[in-house]
């Protein structure tokens, strides 16, 4: 866990509605699929989404101290918890259905297995998986699954 929503500004914590959140970088191929798949497996809407390229993304990362101009992580709030890293995919899977949410799991790893292993993918995803040229731009119908200055 990164932080708590709780020890954002008023400002911000009022951006996030109350809702559980999912910040990706909108221009990594991997992070934009990871945005897709919880996209379509989030039946319920639980989750809002932001690009960390948008004024709400650039906010939060740059509230916990994160780099605004890299984004070595996702952010995934739940519960009024702001997840980062390999605990942020964690969070989403375990909010998601079955089989899915065991998945999960993957917090239960070791920290010594577990940021290794993440820097490795997050250092490398780019030439691995590729980059878009530019920001998602979403569809009407698309846009409204957007938290508010969330794109």
């Amino acid at each position: 866990m990164i932080g708590r929503v709780s020890q954002l500004d008023a400002a911000l914590q009022a951006k996030l509605e109350q809702r559980d959140l999912i910040v990706f970088d909108g221009e990594c191929v991997l992070c934009s699929g990871f945005f897709r798949f919880m996209l379509r497996r989030d039946h319920s809407r639980r989750f809002a989404f932001a690009t960390a390229q948008s004024p709400l993304g650039q906010s939060l990362y740059q509230a916990l101290g994160l780099p605004t101009d890299d984004f070595e992580t996702n952010l995934v709030v739940t519960e009024g918890r702001i997840h980062g890293h390999l605990d942020a995919f964690a969070a989403a899977m375990g909010a998601s259905g079955w089989p899915w949410r065991l998945l999960g799991g993957v917090k239960f790893l070791p920290r010594s297995i577990k940021m290794p292993l993440y820097r490795l993918i997050a250092r490398n995803r780019f030439r691995i998986f590729g980059r878009y040229d530019q920001c998602m731009i979403p569809d009407a119908p698309l846009r409204a699954r957007f938290a508010p200055d969330g794109f």
